[in-house]
């Protein structure tokens, strides 16, 4: 524990000073993430199914557990992650008429990858460790297997994968979150310069750090902040969004102007759909989590 805080603390100097000021111009940064990621999923993929066709799988996964469901709706919360990019990606696009045949091969190529890990890893080891990449290290305390791979870059490189892209991502959303905390505690003058540059940048960085230095546990973590904050954020306050823009717009235009792009899932029953599946995400995840601290 002692070496996990000294490791947290390093990241902390080595990216926390990032936050104290503005990235600009972060499209190499995306791409090279993007490459990354890329190349780290193909590699878990095919090492993955060069295994199970040498006849060395050792999962053997039960068709379905009832005692799982309330983690499965903890897991739906979170692959709805690859929805936040939406608007950085629609926002650039001139042309919107085919926007939904974009989408729709979007989100095929996203639910491909989705499959490939999980059943190529269910499969594949007998026990999944909370972070995928370490299942790819050598390890005999778990399954009586040998490494997947022996090549010693691929196995750095999927273990420092998870610090590649978080590098990548947290100065950008730290400073997202800086610029939302000035947002929401704006007031009419100015804030002085010490709280505009020193106050609002610290405390960005000292909550996420004081959890991380907290607990090493990341089961815990993906558990809270997938299930908790990932459904307000993802599922809740968009909702809330798009009800109170509709009726914001329907008072200042009216309803006789015909949007042609408008969205398929534009009636009324699709939110309070959300509304409903978010209601269920909290129940069953808060369940998960007293079931199983039990």
């Amino acid at each position: 524990m002692d070496v996990y805080r000294l490791f947290v603390m390093a990241f902390a100097f080595l990216l926390g000073p990032f936050v104290y000021f503005n990235l600009q111009k972060t499209k190499y940064m995306q791409v090279t993430t993007t490459l990354l990621r890329w190349v780290s999923f193909l590699m878990m993929i095919i090492l993955a199914v060069i295994q199970l066709s040498k006849g060395k799988g050792q999962g053997r996964p039960s068709i379905g557990e009832l005692k799982g469901i309330p983690n499965l709706f903890g897991v739906c919360v979170y692959a709805f992650m690859c929805h936040h990019s939406l608007p950085q990606m629609v926002t650039p696009i001139r042309d919107k008429s085919t926007i939904y045949q974009l989408f729709a091969g979007d989100y095929s190529l996203i639910l491909v990858f989705y499959c490939l890990l999980s059943f190529t890893g269910i499969f594949c080891f007998d026990h999944l460790n909370d972070l995928y990449t370490l299942n790819f290290q050598p390890d005999r305390c778990y399954s009586s297997l040998d490494s997947v791979t022996n090549i010693a870059f691929i196995q750095y490189f999927l273990a420092l994968f998870p610090v590649f892209t978080l590098s990548a991502s947290f100065p950008i959303i730290a400073i997202t979150l800086r610029n939302n905390l000035k947002v929401l505690l704006k007031r009419e003058t100015p804030h002085p310069w010490p709280v505009d540059r020193l106050f609002f940048p610290t405390l960005t960085l000292a909550i996420p750090i004081a959890i991380a230095l907290g607990t090493n546990n990341v089961q815990i973590l993906v558990g809270v902040t997938g299930s908790y904050a990932g459904t307000g954020i993802q599922y809740v306050i968009p909702a809330c969004f798009v009800l109170l823009s509709r009726r914001q717009v329907a008072n200042t235009i009216g309803d006789g102007l015909v949007n042609e792009f408008r969205s398929p899932f534009q009636r009324l029953c699709w939110i309070v759909i959300i509304f409903i599946w978010s209601f269920l995400c909290i129940a069953f995840v808060t369940a998960n989590h007293i079931i199983s601290g039990l």
